[in-house]
C-alpha cells in the first residue's frame, strides 16, 4: 500500500499516513492549516466512535476528532 494516495477517511484505526494535500477550501481549510495539518505532516488514525462518525487523529501532540465528510477533503499517502 505504500505510496498510494487515498482520502484520510478511508482509513482505519491504527492506520499511519503523511498528508499530501488538503483539497477543501474556505473556513475548514484554514482550519486544518492554522492546527499544523500540512503537507508532509505524520497523521494517525486513533479511534472510530460507536456510529462510525466522527474519528478521532493524532497529529503533532494533538488529538482531533473529524467528521468523514471533513476527512475526505484530506488526501494523505499511506
Amino acid at each position: 500500500m505504500a505510496g498510494k494516495y487515498v482520502p484520510l477517511s478511508s482509513l482505519k484505526p491504527g492506520n499511519v499516513a503523511r498528508v499530501r494535500e488538503l483539497t477543501m477550501g474556505g473556513n475548514l481549510r484554514r482550519r486544518m492549516l492554522d492546527l499544523g495539518l500540512i503537507r508532509g505532516t505524520r497523521i494517525e488514525v486513533i479511534n472510530r466512535s460507536p456510529f462510525g462518525d466522527p474519528v478521532a487523529y493524532s497529529f503533532r501532540g494533538a488529538l482531533i476528532a473529524l467528521r468523514s465528510e471533513e476527512a475526505s477533503g484530506i488526501i494523505v499517502e499511506v
